[in-house]
């Protein structure tokens, strides 16, 4: 069997568990019932993401068997993926305190890291530079970080789905410009899981990702970024450069609230899209335009930091600046005054 065949597969294997997730869910009463710090007005199962998780972590280690990825990165996205996504799996079915979670997130990046041998050497201004055992540091904290951002962005239809879509799809096609051909069969398969999983939660969504999901996504990306980056240091920065509008948004809110004294892990409504949704009334222009930003704004800039030359943090300073100016525009970390309870 042609290892292509797995891309379709993938597609309607998600697309049928996810239904099948559905009726579990509507079965258990496992529905996100609207509350004032809802994106959403209907009542509307979740945890649809674990078709994402099962499809992703049955098929990837093919990639080990047939050669196109080494054993170690595999076992660093099993064992990462699949702690997330428990995690995440059993904080749907109940609750988990927000320490324990963050404890488990980062053993899970711990585990990812050892496998892949740390972070690697990262490509500054024209240099190399080794952080050694303080890049361990720093990678830990991006993994955990980026897995978290997910989970918060994942907030209105579709967003999360066309995000990663358009991320894997797009380091794809520069893996295969740079002479990487090798390093696309992994994240073709996350889009293709993701695809299946979008047929159901495009707007308005009949099912939500939840956190099994969404942090899976996150985590799943961050140890996507690093073995790439051990491949060609150049990569790290075309992943931060594809991933700016989560990145973007999701950290500026954070430092926002930060500021303003309120708890980092209380539920809200405050980041950039979601205020974007509510004065669009709707979710699916919103989602649309994160797509257009990721096709027509970023994936440029990262085609011009991995087969130009560009610099990798200018180009990320050059990515990322209009969408400050954008989280700042939409009041990222501010609350409305109609939603203070």
């Amino acid at each position: 069997m042609s290892v292509w065949l797995l891309f379709p597969l993938a597609v309607v294997s998600s697309a049928l568990l996810t239904g099948g997730l559905r009726r579990y869910a509507l079965s258990r009463s496992l529905i996100d019932v609207p509350n004032s710090r809802s994106s959403h007005s209907v009542p509307t199962p979740r945890g649809g993401g674990v078709s994402i998780v099962l499809v992703f972590l049955l098929f990837v280690p093919i990639f080990g068997v047939i050669g196109d990825l080494e054993w170690p990165a595999i076992w660093s996205v099993l064992g990462t993926g699949l702690g997330v996504a428990a995690l995440g799996f059993l904080d749907d079915h109940g609750h988990i305190a927000a320490r324990w979670r963050l404890l488990g997130h980062f053993l899970c990046a711990v585990w990812a890291l050892y496998w892949l041998g740390g972070l690697p050497p990262i490509e500054f201004w024209g240099g190399v530079i080794d952080l050694q055992w303080f890049g361990v540091i720093v990678s830990a904290f991006y993994l955990v970080w980026l897995l978290n951002l997910y989970n918060f962005m994942d907030g209105i239809d579709g967003l999360a789905s066309v995000e990663a879509i358009c991320t894997c799809v797009g380091v794809c096609i520069i893996y295969w410009l740079t002479g990487f051909a090798g390093l696309i069969g992994p994240p073709l398969l996350l889009a293709m899981a993701v695809s299946g999983f979008l047929v159901w939660n495009f707007p308005p969504a009949r099912i939500f990702m939840g956190d099994a999901g969404s942090g899976f996504l996150g985590a799943v990306m961050g140890v996507f970024s690093l073995y790439a980056a051990w491949k060609s240091p150049v990569f790290l920065w075309v992943w931060l450069v594809l991933l700016g509008v989560f990145v973007v948004d999701a950290t500026f809110t954070l430092f926002s609230r930060l500021l303003q004294g309120h708890r980092v892990y209380e539920a809200h409504r405050s980041h950039a899209y979601q205020h974007a949704a509510r004065k669009a009334g709707n979710h699916l222009s919103v989602t649309g335009i994160v797509a257009a930003i990721n096709i027509l704004w970023l994936f440029p800039i990262a085609i011009c930091i991995a087969v130009f030359g560009l610099n990798g943090l200018l180009g990320v300073v050059i990515a990322y600046l209009p969408l400050v100016v954008l989280a700042y525009k939409y009041g990222a970390g501010k609350i409305d005054p109609e939603f203070i309870e």
